[in-house]
C-alpha cells in the first residue's frame, strides 16, 4: 500500500498576531553580533526583526554585541504595523533600534547606544522609556535619534513622550568630553518630537 505524499505548504516570511513574552528584560536575552564593518548591510545586521503585523514583545532583551568599533549593528528592527513593545531592553551602539516602517509603540523600555541609536522612518511613539547614551569611540559624537522622513506630508516621526535621556555608567565620567545631540536630520524631512 502506498500512502499519499503530504502536501507541503508554501514558506511564509512573516506571521501576524505573534506575541513573545520573556522572563524580564534582564533575563530573556536575544543576542548576536552581525555588523556593517564585517560586510553585512545595516538592514541585515538586526539581531531580531519583527515583520508580521500586530507583533507584541514583552519582557525581552534584544542585544547586538558587535561593539562601537563595528559601526552599524542593529539590535532590533521593526517593520511590523501596529507593533507593541512593553518592558523590553535594546542594547547596542550605532543603530540599536531600527524603527523601519509602519506604526509602532514602545512603553517602559530601555534603549542604549551611541550614534543614531533610534532611527528609521516609522510612526513611532516611545512612552516612559529610559534612553542611555553609551561611550562612543574617540572622535565620535553621540546622536540619540535619526528620523528618515522622505516626504513633507508623510505621517511618520519619532515621538518621545515622558522619556528620560541619561548617561550610561561608562559614559558618565566622560560625558563632557563627547558632544551629545537629541537628533539629526537623517533625511530631508526628518521629524523628532
Amino acid at each position: 500500500m502506498v500512502l499519499p505524499r503530504p502536501r507541503s505548504r508554501p514558506a511564509r516570511t512573516s506571521r501576524t498576531w505573534v506575541m513573545m513574552i520573556g522572563d524580564g528584560p534582564t533575563k530573556t536575552k536575544i543576542t548576536a553580533g552581525k555588523n556593517f564593518k564585517d560586510g553585512t548591510s545595516t538592514f541585515k545586521t538586526a539581531t531580531f526583526a519583527a515583520v508580521g503585523t500586530n507583533f507584541i514583545g514583552k519582557d525581552l532583551w534584544f542585544e547586538n554585541s558587535a561593539g562601537p568599533e563595528k559601526h552599524q549593528a542593529v539590535a532590533l528592527r521593526v517593520q511590523s504595523d501596529m507593533s507593541i513593545f512593553y518592558n523590553c531592553r535594546m542594547d547596542g551602539y550605532q543603530d540599536t533600534l531600527y524603527t523601519h516602517a509602519h506604526r509602532q509603540f514602545f512603553r517602559d523600555c530601555t534603549i542604549t547606544g551611541t550614534i543614531d541609536f533610534i532611527f528609521g522612518n516609522a510612526a513611532v511613539i516611545l512612552q516612559n522609556c529610559k534612553i542611555f547614551v553609551r561611550k562612543p569611540m574617540e572622535n565620535q559624537k553621540c546622536i540619540v535619534t535619526a528620523q528618515g522622513r522622505l516626504e513633507r506630508k508623510e505621517p511618520t516621526g519619532i515621538v518621545l513622550q515622558n522619556c528620560a535621556i541619561s548617561s550610561d555608567p561608562g559614559f558618565f565620567p566622560v560625558r563632557h568630553v563627547f558632544k551629545t545631540y537629541l537628533g539629526r536630520p537623517w533625511k530631508q524631512y526628518s521629524r523628532t518630537i
